[in-house]
């Protein structure tokens, strides 16, 4: 799947955007640098099962061990101790990206109930893409009777690109889909 993803960006991504962005050198075309997905847990956090579970589950879905996260400073309103874990996240870099994309792109997000296509405006400015999903069951590898608990997650795609326009038009190239305005 993902040799896939990677020969499309290789094959059609590169020209097509050295010929609409005037590249010189086909090392100045923007591509994907890494994946991150994050996954806060929140008030169930002070049970280390829940807290596993979710990083298990995780773990599933991005087909790499992911790291539970621990805060890094104290914040007596929301009952956190430093040090205490309160969420699970995995970066994602290479083959486990391009692995990931693809399934994400082609196989996930048209799972979702009333999808009309990703947020075309979730640039931060610098090229990268940022996502959030409500729910961990549009992916496959989720069992419904494996599930206790619904849980959200964000989605990071970290882009070498220098501005939104080209992060986008790398996306899109490799088969985000965006929605169109209508």
């Amino acid at each position: 799947m993902s040799v896939a993803l990677k020969e499309i960006y290789e094959r059609e991504v590169v020209p097509t955007l050295m010929k609409e962005f005037g590249y010189k050198n086909k090392l100045a075309v923007p591509r994907l640098h890494k994946v991150v997905i994050n996954m806060g847990i929140g008030d169930e956090a002070r049970s280390q099962t829940v807290v596993e579970k979710h990083a298990d589950e995780l773990t599933l879905i991005a087909g790499q061990k992911a790291v539970v996260t621990q805060a890094k400073k104290s914040i007596s309103n929301f009952k956190i101790r430093k040090g205490m874990p309160v969420g699970a996240k995995v970066t994602l870099r290479g083959e486990h990206m391009y692995n990931f994309l693809y399934k994400f792109f082609n196989i996930s997000l048209p799972k979702v109930r009333d999808f009309r296509g990703t947020n075309p405006n979730a640039f931060d400015g610098r090229g990268n893409y940022s996502m959030g999903l409500s729910e961990q069951m549009i992916f496959a590898e989720m069992s419904p009777e494996n599930v206790t608990r619904t849980q959200g997650m964000d989605i990071v795609i970290v882009t070498t690109a220098k501005t939104d326009r080209e992060s986008r038009a790398l996306l899109e190239r490799l088969g985000m889909p965006f929605r169109r305005n209508i």
